[in-house]
């Protein structure tokens, strides 16, 4: 990494610095000789990390843009012209400095996986709690896990009850109900109360070591996108090499050679798409659509398939009230369970204040609060005992709930949906409902997606299959699976590509890291603020709306297309430059000074992309 930054920054800033110094050492005395000698220095410096570099490629099997820029410093240096070579050498530089410009920061997403996982675990033995490192709990050894905690390894509930947040894992967005009995797992949040967990996994074959290796193997195996330049050097550079030795062979003159290949130096290649792609970005950026290196950029342009996680994705991501059933009155049965749920941290105890305080309801407070981890919560409110929580709470405090609950359901029906139970005075009050709701336009950008050339949309979920096929179904997306867990999001987008789709994976959760990582280009929601999924994706939407994907899809296919524009243009110009090299008519100096015109303009025509309002 600091060699690639020396040799990016530096090299480009050096190679001006020797040009200057050559420059007024020929205003002195007898300054030619020190002037040559300068830029032959310099051009041995400078040019040397250049043609290193090059070489290496070579070696690995690397045909890139920049190898007669290569064989053009290696040939100003072997002919005495120095200046030629410096010139292409702060060309070539200059063009990879300011491609790691567009590139940004580099990000490390197994590190932030890493890091989130517990570094100690509460091993209980004798009775006696002690914190040993996550490998030391062995399979059917017991840990304790407090509220607040990660749980580090897969298990089965011993003691407690609590609610578990999988979002993490799973994306379900409604915490899971778990006591003695039910099965954890690594990486799941307990919210509640205390957990006597016996472990079934150890920490390093739990399914968060399982993710973590997942998203490893997905980078390791994802093949980086070959530069846009590079493929148009595959023909231009042999082209380049048949002319030098057309222009020998017909004058046996080293000088046209030099002259060739500096005309012919790809700085059209090396310029043009980063600076293209540097002014996408950047107009990206302006509908907060943060793109991280150029490759990501060019490959949102040539998606054909779009796969969506549902929870925080789709939808908004937490339960929100979706229908109150009330016995009697529904604003006082709101205000009621709004005002226990005040003095109540769980998730769902947070929506039902929200929505009364939505809905103008004025709370009123609560006395003798007590609450029961992964039940419920009961206080007194205006003089009333109020209840809310779960079904088997609800009918031990009301005796007429079995009743009232089966004439409810039998019109309403059966209670399949997240449902929370409210007790008045020892007699049953009514239902609130949740929901996680789809967010506002989620349709209409489908329809944009296709309207700009995805021919396939898919969702996928760890939610239970009815409630993504419903989601589905009510979007219009034509292909949706439920029940899944991280390995198997990555297995579905690979078998997509694998049908030579280029799939976009858009995602909020740790769980959808190893998909975005495996996916051609991983677009992720930095407002869930679930570090991974960022640091996993090539593309992060910074407001909370995905339907901006489809202004990045259109930015990036309008950035390529002027990128393309530049090359073309830049490399018909040095092709007629290098017939009239060969022929003798453009020494070697002129035709680096003619090649820094083409450079100018190709520059100039670059800079489009990033002008205008309009994303299309």
């Amino acid at each position: 990494m600091i060699v690639r930054r020396w040799r990016s920054y530096v090299i480009p800033a050096a190679t001006v610095t020797v040009l200057t110094a050559g420059a007024i050492a020929a205003l002195t005395p007898g300054g030619t000789s020190l002037r040559t000698s300068i830029w032959t220095a310099g051009l041995m410096v400078c040019g040397a990390p250049v043609v290193w570099k090059t070489l290496r490629g070579l070696l690995r099997g690397r045909f890139a843009a920049d190898v007669v820029a290569a064989l053009a410093v290696l040939t100003a240096f072997a002919l005495g012209q120095p200046f030629v070579g410096l010139v292409i050498v702060l060309m070539q530089s200059g063009g990879e400095a300011l491609e790691r410009l567009a590139e940004g920061r580099a990000t490390d997403a197994l590190r932030a996986l890493q890091d989130a996982t517990p570094s100690t675990i509460h091993r209980i033995r004798g009775g006696v709690v002690e914190d040993v490192s996550p490998d030391d709990a062995g399979v059917g050894e017991t840990i304790l896990v407090r509220p607040g905690e990660i749980i580090p390894c897969d298990g089965e509930v011993v003691s407690g009850r609590s609610h578990i947040d999988t979002s993490r894992i799973t994306g379900e967005a409604v915490p899971r109900s778990v006591e003695a009995g039910s099965t954890v797992m690594s990486g799941t949040v307990n919210q509640d109360g205390p957990l006597t967990v016996r472990v079934t996994a150890v920490a390093r074959e739990s399914q968060y070591a399982r993710i973590v290796q997942l998203v490893r193997e997905a980078q390791a195996s994802k093949t980086p996108l070959q530069r846009i330049a590079d493929r148009y050097a595959v023909w231009f550079t042999p082209l380049t090499i048949a002319v030098c030795g057309i222009a020998y062979a017909l004058s046996h003159d080293w000088d046209r050679v030099l002259a060739v290949l500096a005309v012919a130096t790809p700085c059209p290649l090396i310029l043009a798409t980063p600076v293209a792609v540097l002014g996408g970005m950047n107009r990206a950026a302006r509908r907060q659509v943060l793109v991280r290196n150029g490759g990501a950029l060019e490959a949102l342009g040539g998606v054909t398939a779009v796969v969506f996680d549902k929870t925080g994705t789709i939808t908004i991501g937490r339960p929100q009230v979706a229908r109150i059933l009330a016995v009697g009155d529904e604003l006082r049965l709101l205000r009621l369970a709004a005002g226990v749920e005040q003095f109540s941290g769980h998730l769902l105890a947070r929506t039902v204040v929200e929505e009364a305080e939505l809905r103008g309801v004025t709370i009123s407070d609560a006395r003798h609060v007590t609450e029961s981890p992964g039940r419920g919560v009961e206080g007194e409110v205006e003089g009333s005992t109020v209840v809310v929580g779960a079904r088997s709470l609800i009918t031990e405090r009301a005796p007429d709930a079995h009743d009232a609950l089966a004439a409810m359901e039998a019109v309403e029906g059966d209670g399949a949906a997240l449902r929370a139970y409210v007790a008045v005075d020892g007699q049953f009050a009514g239902i609130i409902e949740y929901a996680d709701k789809i967010r506002p336009g989620m349709r209409a950008m489908i329809e944009n997606l296709s309207s700009i050339g995805v021919s396939r949309t898919m969702l996928l979920s760890g939610d239970r299959e009815a409630n993504v096929q419903e989601v589905a179904a009510s979007l219009g997306i034509a292909t949706a699976r439920g029940d899944l867990l991280p390995s198997d999001k990555v297995d579905a987008v690979r078998k997509l590509q694998g049908e030579g789709a280029s799939v976009l994976m858009i995602g909020d959760g740790t769980n959808d890291a190893p998909a975005l990582s495996a996916a051609t280009v991983g677009v992720a929601l930095a407002s869930q603020g679930r570090g991974i999924a960022t640091e996993s994706a090539g593309v992060i939407l910074l407001a909370d709306e995905p339907a901006r994907i489809v202004d990045a899809i259109r930015i990036s296919r309008r950035t390529m297309s002027i990128a393309r524009q530049s090359i073309i243009a830049g490399l018909g110009l040095s092709g007629l430059g290098m017939v009239a090299a060969a022929l003798g008519f453009i020494p070697p100096i002129a035709g680096a000074l003619f090649q820094e015109g083409i450079d100018l303009a190709v520059i100039l025509n670059a800079l489009r992309a990033s002008a205008g309002d309009r994303a299309g």
